[in-house]
């Protein structure tokens, strides 16, 4: 009796203790798609409950009243049910709502509940209520269990806030709560997306040492990440591990590595590893398939390619959309559009519907081989299926038609692009300014970077760049200079590209010593020349007559392992053949030729 009275005052104390934790968490927030409660199998559903599956919400929703409605009203646990049917078609402020519609009924909630509604908080990006769910958890005395921490650690790391993650982890374990393997396969994946690698594989030791053996989710976790990071060996070495240890690698731990051998070329290690996995009865999927088939088709490798293709089918494995997807953006990387389109036709032909991506690779391939007008049916086709056209497939049309000088075409389609709702991207504006301002419509231009500057969007630097180049080309110099000088005031700064518009839009009108002194500023900020850079200025010092400076800086250039391009090489050979040009100089510029 002693014993069971100490175990309750000690439970107390842990729970009191974990509760003030918790509730240091009040200002956290995140958003992130977490896993429910374990199955409620183990509840007695009242035999005249009918509220167990539901096609719609409106159903559930019904069932819910009804429920209210009964005298006596149904138990918790039938309340539990529902709820959890409705967490799981993911209309979580439903669930919140409910929630808190039961507490107004005096529904008092049991701990199961309260996971989901932490779970429901979590996913609408209010992890701050889901600590306070937990406190309520503590307050009424229940003790919450792993998937109430794996939930709050899963969001804190889908957040990026690991540290919070680990110190949650820590009291956790501390106030005598065991972690489960899926909060540690849980957190070991959100050290792993901060880069922390090896963080998470000092947590897979722990875990080794404890009550919790890791299994293949945990290892499955590390290793994946470790092939998205290129550190193949490092995976190699944990999928020899787990072999030793009697863990059996399954489809996810074979795709994650075949597919990093395939990103890697390393064709035959892929290969002998497809093997490998069948030799021990785990049956490759579409997804290792076409993981294979994609990379292939990436390196230009189409007959291989179809070879796997045609494995799969042997092994009675049917090609997706992505499968065949991977083929048509094999052929069209090959400026192959027409056998692009044969494996379109067959994919329908196999009764496959092809989806938005399918048609925007074959867009993009016509515009690429500049058929714009199939490109335009394409798109039109893809329209009457039903099929909405996302940023890409706009983006691809619109450069596309300015490429071959359609360019008011594109401007027609960025303007129906917003009226059906598809909002425009960073990708869409600097598509749109490049071929503005080399067709020297810089008014068009002005008045686009005004509308977006007035808008929710702020322009990148690259963004400005492309209007000062286009200014200092059409000798608008006052234009760019007032744009260069206003960007600190837009909380950007010049980067290479800036300063070399404007740096060669100054040698262009001749004003050397103003172009001399912003080159010596770019220098001073640190901003690092590359190869366009040097070539540029460089010429723009040698057409101004300034043949020491270009000297200085053509020397500086091979040092840091630069070539002059054509353009620079034209004009020194040029300048090489004018009679008036002094000799030692002659001799100082042609060592830059060979």
């Amino acid at each position: 009796m002693k014993m069971k009275m100490k175990m309750r005052m000690k439970m107390k104390m842990k729970t009191k203790m974990l509760w003030r934790a918790c509730s240091s968490h009040g200002s956290l927030s995140v958003s992130c798609m977490l896993s429910l409660p374990p199955s409620l199998s183990h509840y007695t559903i009242h035999s005249n409950s009918k509220c167990q599956n539901f096609d719609t919400l409106d159903e559930a929703l019904s069932c819910f009243n009804g429920m209210l409605c009964m005298h006596p009203p149904p138990s918790i646990v039938d309340f539990t049910k529902l709820l959890t049917s409705i967490s799981k078609m993911k209309h979580h402020s439903t669930v919140v709502s409910l929630s808190h519609k039961m507490d107004s009924f005096g529904i008092l909630p049991d701990v199961y509940t309260l996971n989901i509604l932490t779970n429901s908080f979590c996913h609408l990006n209010r992890v701050d209520f889901a600590f306070s769910v937990l406190a309520r958890i503590l307050k009424l005395g229940f003790q919450p269990g792993s998937v109430t921490f794996t939930t709050l650690i899963r969001g804190l790391c889908l957040e990026g806030k690991v540290g919070d993650a680990l110190h949650l982890f820590d009291k956790m374990i501390k106030e005598g709560f065991q972690p489960n393997v899926v909060t540690y396969a849980t957190l070991m994946n959100g050290l792993c997306k901060v880069g922390n690698t090896s963080a998470a594989i000092r947590l897979l030791r722990s875990m080794e040492e404890g009550n919790d053996q890791p299994n293949v989710v945990a290892y499955n976790t590390i290793i994946d990440n470790l092939c998205k990071d290129r550190q193949l060996n490092e995976a190699l070495n944990l999928f020899s591990e787990m072999i030793t240890k009697g863990i059996s690698p399954n489809i996810f731990t074979y795709t994650s590595i075949i597919h990093t051998l395939c990103n890697l070329c390393e064709w035959k290690h892929a290969k002998t590893l497809l093997n490998e996995m069948v030799d021990r009865n785990v049956m490759p999927n579409v997804v290792t398939f076409t993981t294979m088939v994609d990379a292939f088709c990436k390196v230009g490798k189409i007959t291989e390619a179809h070879d796997v293709v045609n494995t799969m089918i042997q092994r009675g494995i049917e090609p997706d959309a992505f499968t065949y997807s991977a083929l048509m953006d094999g052929y069209c990387l090959q400026s192959k559009t027409d056998e692009a389109v044969k494996v379109f036709d067959m994919m329908v032909h196999k009764g496959c519907v092809p989806d938005v991506y399918s048609y925007s690779i074959l867009i993009n391939g016509y515009c690429k081989t500049q058929r714009i007008d199939k490109a335009m049916y394409l798109f039109e086709e893809m329209c009457r299926q039903k099929l909405i056209p996302d940023v890409v497939t706009y983006n691809t049309l619109i450069q596309g038609l300015c490429h071959v000088k359609r360019l008011q075409d594109a401007i027609v389609l960025f303007h129906g692009m917003v009226s059906h709702g598809q909002m425009p991207d960073i990708v869409t504006y600097r598509i749109l300014f490049n071929y503005l301002c080399k067709s020297r419509h810089l008014d068009e231009a002005m008045n686009l970077l005004k509308a977006i500057e007035s808008s929710n969007m702020d322009p990148d630097v690259q963004i400005y760049n492309i209007v000062i180049d286009g200014m200092c080309r059409a000798g608008d110099l006052e234009a760019a200079r007032d744009l260069f000088f206003d960007l600190s005031s837009k909380g950007l700064h010049p980067n290479v590209r800036t300063y070399t518009a404007m740096i060669n839009g100054l040698f262009r009108q001749g004003l050397v010593v103003e172009a001399s002194k912003l080159f010596r500023e770019m220098k001073k900020n640190g901003c690092s020349l590359d190869d366009c850079a040097y070539n540029l200025i460089a010429r723009g010092f040698l057409q101004n007559n300034e043949t020491l400076q270009a000297i200085q800086l053509l020397d500086e250039m091979l040092a840091k392992g630069f070539s002059a391009d054509v353009s620079t090489t034209t004009l020194l050979v040029e300048m090489l053949s004018d009679d008036k040009l002094d000799q030692s100089v002659k001799q100082n510029l042609s060592k830059f030729l060979l």
